[in-house]
């Protein structure tokens, strides 16, 4: 009789502890207030960007805090940058306007590690060149090679960056 008692006590006790987890466990929440940019919005953050001398960027969504980053660049001449990969985040381009070359995939040569998990290098061998454009989406998996070269001042993109841990706050 003692071993059912225990049995029927256990079964109890495991029961009771699925209501209350059931019961417990709710939707998250928003970690931050939803963006919307509208057409306009976008288009009145590109002039702003050209206005500005050099290659500029503005985050729609900054990083700190959140797995993501979403910013708008506009870059007037990108030559000879280093190639990059990134251990720890994928990149979305989205062209607004213009056109660039981007080298994508490979093997960095020399590579060197510039922060955590960001390395660059003067070259890399066996890369794709790919010529983007107006309207083109890329997706550039975390641990890609890439390097994007600007000769058009005209050349703006959505840049969506996805990390694959929170990133610090500022």
């Amino acid at each position: 009789m003692t071993k059912h008692r225990i049995l029927l006590m256990f079964l109890l006790i495991a029961a009771a502890s699925v209501a209350v987890s059931a019961q417990t466990r709710q939707p998250s929440t928003p970690s931050r207030p939803f963006v919307v940019k509208t057409k306009q919005q976008v288009e009145d953050i590109q002039k702003a960007l050209k206005q500005k001398p050099g290659n500029t960027n503005e985050d729609v969504a900054a990083a700190a805090g959140t797995q993501m980053r979403v910013a708008i660049f506009h870059d007037e001449k990108r030559v000879n940058d280093n190639v990059e990969v990134h251990d720890g985040s994928d990149d979305i381009y989205y062209v607004l306007k213009g056109t660039a070359t981007l080298m994508l995939g490979g093997t960095l040569d020399t590579p060197n590690e510039i922060s955590p998990g960001e390395w660059r290098a003067k070259t890399a061998t066996g890369g794709q060149k790919v010529t983007i454009k107006k309207g083109d989406l890329i997706v550039v998996p975390r641990g890609t090679p890439h390097q994007r070269t600007v000769s058009d001042k005209k050349f703006s993109m959505i840049l969506i960056k996805v990390f694959t841990q929170t990133q610090p706050g500022k």
